[in-house]
């Protein structure tokens, strides 16, 4: 009996390890296939779409649906309530404000520079987090993360001097991204820790998808509608539009899953994985990208900055949790010795 326990339970945890690992590959694939996704859309002739407003703006739309679906109609789950007009105001707009200008700005990186060297130009992305969060009081400077910074800023240097062709434009519109997802961390953290609400994943995005997408009509207007108007030649097939918003939607999803399966550093880990992937697989794909050796090298100086960073931000995180748990589990041992109670985790629960 004992061994056929012993079995049963390495045949769980293979089968909990397997389920894990699906989890993290299908991550990279659809965070990855994105990516692509969105430049075909945007550079393809045959769609004749170049309006990276336009297409952020239908993701939102589709996504403050589908939210509004899940919630209020079908009711799979419930919106988490403690949301207040006064802190809807002053966090969620932020953060549905940055949000727009990532995605915007983002996907008209495209527009000018390759898939690759958007994704090098993404690796500066803790150096922003860092100064950004140190403005506003969140963050302190140490000597260490000053080297750590220096490591990342000297990777995406070298591997700016090594591109090719370097289109200015689309550098200003990348960086701009890169500082606007920089500013949407830094108030996602104040929104955490400052006011106190904490929301799940669809309740996040039932909220900050609606202001997001009013956010991305304005200069729509202004921007895009007038071209899109005059222009009158793009053909976006109801079928590929509903396709690469469903992909927008899963990969949100997907990074739920990810960090509840897992962690918060399993799942930054798992995007340098992505990262690298997509600047390797760029290369076979599109005709607008040419590593050479310099990118490479400098690349990969970057990423050991950013992993040192994830590692230097979460150790002490992760610390905080197995001391919690050890003490927990100390506490419960000695309310009663005598008596076991099978205790089921959030995860099961849900």
């Amino acid at each position: 009996m004992e061994g056929r326990a012993k079995s049963e339970e390495r045949i769980q945890q293979w089968r909990e390890g397997a389920i894990t690992y699906f989890y993290l590959l299908f991550y990279v694939a659809i965070s990855s296939g994105q990516i692509f996704f969105n430049k075909w859309v945007l550079s393809s002739k045959d769609i004749n779409f170049p309006y990276p407003v336009a297409l952020t703006l239908l993701h939102m739309v589709f996504s403050s649906i589908v939210c509004f679906m899940i919630t209020k109609v079908f009711k799979v789950m419930k919106v988490e309530e403690g949301m207040t007009s006064e802190v809807y105001l002053t966090s969620v707009v932020p953060i549905g404000a940055m949000f727009a200008m990532t995605l915007w700005l983002g996907n008209s990186a495209y527009l000018y520079i390759s898939v690759a060297f958007a994704q090098m130009l993404k690796a500066i992305m803790p150096v922003a987090v860092f100064l950004l969060g140190a403005a506003a009081g969140l963050e302190e400077l140490s000597g260490r993360m000053f080297v750590i910074m220096s490591i990342i800023s000297i990777g995406v240097v070298v591997a700016s001097i090594g591109e090719v062709t370097i289109i200015w434009v689309g550098v200003v519109y990348q960086m701009g991204g890169v500082i606007a997802e920089a500013l949407r961390l830094i108030f996602i953290e104040i929104f955490l820790k400052k006011k106190g609400v904490r929301l799940n994943l669809i309740s996040m995005m039932y909220y900050v998808s609606p202001c997001s997408a009013v956010c991305l009509f304005v200069p729509w207007i202004f921007l895009e509608k007038p071209k899109m108007d005059s222009s009158g030649s793009w053909n976006f097939p109801p079928l590929t539009l509903f396709l690469n918003c469903m992909c927008t939607f899963v990969l949100n999803l997907s990074v739920f899953l990810v960090i509840s399966r897992t962690s918060a550093l399993t799942a930054r880990v798992t995007g340098v994985v992505r990262d690298w992937a997509v600047v390797l697989l760029s290369a076979a794909i599109f005709a607008d990208t040419k590593l050479t050796f310099v990118n490479i090298i400098g690349y990969g100086i970057a990423i050991v900055g950013v992993v040192a960073y994830n590692n230097y931000k979460l150790k002490p995180a992760l610390h905080s949790v197995n001391s919690q748990a050890g003490a927990n589990n100390s506490n419960s041992q000695e309310k009663d010795s005598r008596v076991q109670i099978p205790l089921t985790s959030r995860k099961e629960a849900s």
